[in-house]
C-alpha cells in the first residue's frame, strides 16, 4: 500500500529511511510546539489552546502535503508571521499595532489564506514572486529574522534589553537568571547545530527549562497529560474589520510574507532532494501541486486557532537525511499528533527558554542579505529601508512599506522605470494610499 500511494522505490528510498528522516525533520522543527504558544498567547489567547492548534495545524497541513504532492515537507505556523499577529496585528494603536482582538486577527489571516489559494490556483503566484525585485526578496527574511530577535531580547523575561527613555533602547541587568539562562540556551543551540546534532534547538529549550526548574526559578507542571481543549480558539474567527483600511495593509503583509516563505522553501527542499528537476517526469506538475496543498493549510490553521501555517525550511534535514516521498511528511504529521499529549511540558517551557531560538533563526535569516545587490543604491538603498523598517517601527506591515515605495519612487526617480514590475508598482501603490488616507 505504501509503495502503491508514495512509489518508494521510484523515488530511490525505503521504509526505513523515510520515517528516520520524518523524525529528523520532526526534532529540528518541533521547538514551534513550544514557541508559538509563547508567542500567540501575548494577543489574549488561550495558551493550551494555542498548543493544540498549533499541533493539529501542523499535522493537518503536512498530511495534504503528503496526500497531494508526496513531498516530504513538514508544514507548522510559521516564525516571523506568528510574531506580526501577536506584536502588531493584536498590539495597541498607543506602541505602534493595528489595535485588533486575536478574534478579528484569525479573520485576517482566514482571508489572507483564501487570497493565497486563489493566487496559487490561478497562477497569479507565479506572477507575483517573479514580479517583485530580487533585492527586496532577500531583504524581507531579514528584517522579519531582526524583529523576531528583537521580540526574544526585549521579553521582559529575559531583560537582555530594556526600555530607557533617554535612548530608546539599553542594555538590560545580564547579571538576572532570565539573562543568563538566554543566553546559554544561545550558545547551546549554536555549539549544538555547529556538530550537527539534530534538534539543536529543541534540546536547548528543554536543557535550559529543566535547569531553572531544578534551580528554583521555574516551576515544572509535569510532561504528559490528557490533550487540552481547543475550544477556546476553535471557529473563534470574526470579520468585522474586513472592510476598514487598516485590513488591507494587513493582508498585503500577511499575504507578502507567506508567498515567499512558502515559496522560497519548497523550491529550495525540491532542489536539494532532486524532485524538482526538468529531466525528472511530471516534476513541475508535482511542485504546482505542493504549492496548492502549501495554500490550503493557512485556512486550516486559522479555524483551528493559530497564525498562518506555511511550509518550514527545517525540512531540507529531513530530505538530507534520505527522505524523498511524502511518507516522510507522515512520519512529521503523526509526530505533530503525539505531540498534543505533552502540553504540561510545554506550559513549563519559560520564555527564557525560546526566546534563544529567535535569536538564533534571526541569525539564519540574515544570511538572505547576500543576495541584494550591494553594488546598486536604487535597489540596495529600498532593501536596507526595509530590513531596519521593520524592528525599527515595531511592525512587519510598515518596514514594507518603506521598501516598497522607496524602491519604486528610486527608480522612477533615476530613469530606471524598466526595472519596475507591475506587481511591484501595484503593492507600492496600495501601501501609499495607506499612508495618505488611513
Amino acid at each position: 500500500m505504501l509503495e502503491k500511494l508514495f512509489k518508494l522505490k521510484a523515488h530511490g528510498t525505503t521504509f526505513r529511511t523515510e520515517i528516520f528522516a520524518g523524525l529528523t525533520t520532526f526534532l529540528t522543527m518541533s521547538y514551534i510546539i513550544f514557541v508559538n504558544p509563547k508567542i500567540l498567547s501575548a494577543s489574549g489567547m488561550d495558551m493550551d489552546a494555542i498548543f493544540m492548534a498549533t499541533c493539529l495545524a501542523a499535522a493537518i497541513g503536512t498530511v495534504v502535503m503528503a496526500l497531494v504532492a508526496n513531498y516530504p515537507v513538514g508544514l507548522a505556523p510559521g516564525m516571523g508571521l506568528n510574531a506580526f499577529f501577536a506584536f502588531t496585528i493584536t498590539a495597541p494603536i498607543a506602541t505602534g499595532g493595528f489595535g485588533y482582538t486575536w478574534q478579528e486577527a484569525l479573520g485576517a489571516v482566514f482571508v489572507s489564506g483564501v487570497i493565497f489559494f486563489i493566487l496559487t490556483a490561478t497562477g497569479l503566484r507565479s506572477w507575483i514572486i517573479k514580479g517583485i525585485p530580487r533585492s527586496l526578496r532577500a531583504s524581507i527574511g531579514a528584517g522579519i529574522g531582526l524583529f523576531l530577535a528583537f521580540i526574544g531580547l526585549s521579553n521582559p523575561e529575559v531583560g537582555i534589553i530594556k526600555a530607557n527613555s533617554a535612548t530608546i533602547v539599553s542594555l538590560g541587568d545580564l547579571s538576572t537568571p532570565g539573562a543568563l539562562y538566554a543566553i546559554l540556551g544561545f550558545f547551546l543551540i549554536v555549539v549544538l547545530d555547529n556538530f550537527k546534532v539534530k534538534g539543536a534547538i529543541l534540546i536547548s529549550i528543554l536543557i535550559v527549562s529543566v535547569l531553572s526548574a531544578l534551580t528554583g526559578h521555574n516551576q515544572f507542571v509535569g510532561v504528559i497529560s490528557t490533550p487540552p481543549s481547543l475550544a477556546p480558539t476553535f471557529f473563534e474567527l470574526s470579520f468585522a474589520k474586513v472592510l476598514s483600511g487598516s485590513f488591507v495593509q494587513i493582508l498585503i503583509a500577511l499575504v507578502l510574507v507567506e508567498l515567499f516563505d512558502a515559496t522560497g522553501v519548497l523550491m529550495s527542499v525540491a532542489k536539494r532532494s532532486g524532485l524538482l528537476n526538468e529531466n525528472v517526469p511530471d516534476s513541475e506538475k508535482r511542485f504546482n501541486r505542493a504549492l496548492f496543498a502549501d495554500s490550503t493549510a493557512i485556512l486550516s490553521g486559522s479555524l483551528l486557532g493559530t497564525s498562518s501555517v506555511t511550509a518550514y525550511v527545517e525540512s531540507t534535514s529531513g530530505v538530507q537525511a534520505g527522505g524523498r516521498t511524502g511518507l516522510t511528511a507522515i512520519t512529521i504529521a503523526l509526530c505533530f499528533v503525539l505531540a498534543i499529549f505533552f502540553s504540561p511540558l510545554a506550559a513549563s517551557i519559560p520564555a527564557y527558554a525560546t526566546a534563544p531560538a529567535l535569536v538564533y533563526i534571526a541569525g539564519l535569516m540574515l544570511r538572505e542579505l547576500t543576495e541584494v545587490d550591494w553594488d546598486s543604491p536604487t535597489d540596495s538603498i529600498p532593501a536596507a529601508l526595509l530590513v531596519l523598517g521593520i524592528p525599527f517601527t515595531y511592525s512587519i506591515a510598515e518596514g514594507f512599506a518603506f521598501g516598497f515605495i522607496s524602491f519604486v519612487a528610486l527608480k522612477l526617480g533615476t530613469g530606471k522605470y524598466r526595472d519596475i514590475h507591475p506587481a511591484t508598482y501595484i503593492i507600492a501603490l496600495l501601501f501609499l494610499l495607506k499612508f495618505a488616507f488611513f
